[in-house]
């Protein structure tokens, strides 16, 4: 299947690595224009550049800001005004006790993982209506249906991104745009690594760890190991694709079987 996205511009927040990298260097190579985000320029600048040697694309460009706040999506839009495919990634995570979460932990989970979507697909959905074409997909979890009981505030998160896809996706309806959530299972990223570590310990090689961690926390999973953030980027560059244009209000899943439903 070849897909080509030239002509288009993508917008992936929280790209600076892990899942979102990749998707960035998956839509790059497919043709589309990548806008790279994160909250630092050095940062930034850094992963845009690594995306252009990895990609083989030039068009790939900057789009610094704090989504969590108003003003840090200001600044991203103003770096990238016209969006055709936007790729909600960022989010945080990690463990907490449930009864030790405190109101402010609540309300950061749902500011960065959640209302950080919001308000960009009210910004760019408009426009892409406008042009009668556009892919909204947002990056959901399989913590969004199996909540961890160590990460009950960030799977809340996710569990909301699957309701935020469905009810943009009713709001597009009829106009060319389709809007989808993914749901992506244990994947192999910098950030996982650290979390592994610390239900483990730090005393296994990497490869003992990860198995010891998939036997112990995430026993569902079909493939028994964790996912690579390119298997995730394949599905979002399908879905982002021509290809796709009659899957919307999805939650599509790409979790190694983690998840144990027939349906999504």
């Amino acid at each position: 299947m070849q897909i080509d996205l030239s002509g288009r511009t993508a917008l992936v927040t929280g790209s600076t690595q892990g899942i979102g990298y990749a998707i960035a260097v998956g839509l790059a190579r497919s043709g589309a224009r990548v806008a790279v985000n994160g909250r630092g320029t050095e940062r930034v600048t850094d992963a845009v550049e690594r995306v252009r040697a990895d990609s083989g694309s030039d068009e790939v460009i900057p789009a610094v800001g704090d989504l969590a706040t108003e003003e840090g999506a200001a600044a991203v839009l103003e770096a990238v005004p016209e969006v055709d495919i936007l790729v909600n990634n960022l989010g945080i995570f990690g463990s907490a006790a449930p009864l030790e979460i405190d109101d402010a932990e609540w309300r950061r989970y749902f500011e960065v993982n959640v209302l950080s979507a919001v308000r960009l697909i009210r910004s760019c959905l408009p426009g892409m209506t406008e042009r009668g074409w556009g892919r909204i997909l947002n990056l959901a979890s399989d913590s969004a249906v199996v909540v961890p009981a160590e990460m009950i505030h960030y799977g809340m998160t996710k569990t909301s991104l699957l309701a935020v896809s469905r009810g943009f996706a009713k709001e597009a309806a009829g106009t060319g745009v389709t809007v989808n959530s993914v749901i992506a299972g244990p994947t192999h990223t910098g950030g996982v690594e650290g979390f592994v570590r610390e239900l483990v310990g730090d005393e296994l090689p990497w490869d003992e760890a990860q198995r010891e961690f998939m036997i112990k926390h995430r026993p569902q999973s079909l493939i028994q190991r964790l996912i690579e953030p390119e298997e995730i980027a394949h599905l979002v560059v399908y879905l982002s694709s021509p290809f796709a244009s009659a899957t919307t209000g999805g939650a599509l899943r790409v979790d190694g079987g983690y998840v144990d439903s027939i349906l999504p």
